[in-house]
């Protein structure tokens, strides 16, 4: 390198600066916070391992042996922590690279974090940001579905049972991780009201243990209660009756079972009724069983318990339903920075 070079060459900070400049217009407040607490580490190692000054030494300081040596000097802080200011500092590095500063490999970097950093548990999977807030939204629609005003006294009878099967239906459906062809094969005798639980033939013909939450149960209470008196006209037992019956003009006084094409058109005709014309098709069964093993997994932490709940033969194909949005990521990083800013004020 030659002495002019050296002399016109962007020192670290310049390039820091312009990189959280960079992140405080495209993201949150937190994030660009959280950002700039991990490379405000990544100054403090450069000073007391490697005595450079963040503020003199030029850019092209950057290496990825130097960011191997950034692993080592995390292992003295938690293993998420570590996580979270290894991918902070990651992505300064790529900046670095983008901008044709020094010339870095992501696919080393890559590297180098899975071999030498701890990990703070099972990781798991993540899709693309846009994709993330698609089913965040799709999440946040279903629990503004499943918040509806009672159904309307003065409505024509089966209007009336229409309405109440409809929002226990999917109340179920939300509250415990039922296929719809599940709930919709469900016979009142199925259910143990004292224990709120349910065994099914489920998926693959296993036996399985459902378990309901009071809003579920007390929804499913109102709708048998409003028919009460079709199901005692039947002369049956009512155990052996279907738990979400039709009440359309053709079925008279019979009690008969909803098919699984009604239930999925309960979910599109609420859909439409609740949430617009244009949530067709965005809302769909599946949907209300994505809500039910994310909330869980938010519930709990547990992957182990999640996929227990949800039925699931392997743990892969509930690791697809883990989806965080950036405002969760944000709030989680923001979290452990200040809580990490705290331990080590002390």
């Amino acid at each position: 390198m030659t002495e002019t070079t050296a002399v016109n060459s962007p020192t670290i900070s310049d390039i820091f600066n312009k990189y959280l400049r960079m992140i405080e217009g495209a993201r949150s407040r937190s994030t660009a916070l959280a950002y700039k607490k991990s490379l405000l580490i990544f100054k403090d190692f450069l000073a007391e391992e490697m005595s450079l000054d963040f503020n003199t030494t030029p850019i092209e300081t950057l290496s990825e042996n130097l960011f191997a040596k950034f692993i080592e000097y995390l292992h003295g802080y938690a293993p998420k922590t570590e996580q979270l200011y290894l991918q902070a500092v990651k992505g300064f590095y790529l900046y670095v690279d983008s901008e044709k500063l020094v010339q870095l490999s992501q696919s080393r970097l890559t590297i180098l974090i899975r071999q030498r950093s701890r990990k703070p548990g099972k990781r798991l999977p993540q899709t693309e940001d846009r994709h993330f807030e698609t089913l965040l939204k799709n999440i946040q629609d279903v629990q503004s579905l499943l918040v509806q005003t009672p159904p309307n006294e003065k409505e024509a009878i089966n209007v009336k049972l229409r309405a109440y099967r409809d929002r226990a239906f999917l109340i179920t459906l939300a509250d415990t991780g039922f296929r719809v062809h599940e709930a919709c094969n469900l016979r009142r005798g199925d259910i143990d009201w004292n224990e709120g639980r349910a065994i099914i033939i489920g998926k693959g013909d296993k036996e399985a243990v459902v378990r309901f939450t009071t809003r579920s149960m007390r929804a499913i209470k109102e709708y048998l209660a409003q028919r009460a008196e079709l199901d005692g006209s039947t002369g049956r037992q009512l155990s052996s009756l279907p738990l979400f019956a039709r009440h359309d003009k053709g079925t008279g006084k019979r009690v008969v079972p909803i098919t699984t094409t009604t239930g999925r058109n309960i979910v599109k005709e609420r859909v439409e009724q609740f949430l617009g014309k244009e949530m067709v098709g965005k809302i769909t069964p599946h949907s209300f069983r994505h809500y039910f093993v994310t909330a869980t997994l938010r519930g709990t932490g547990n992957l182990a318990i999640a996929k227990k709940l949800a039925r699931h033969e392997n743990i892969a194909v509930t690791e697809r339903y883990t989806h965080l949005s950036d405002e969760e990521l944000d709030k989680a990083y923001h979290d452990v920075f200040e809580e990490d800013s705290k331990w080590r004020q002390e």
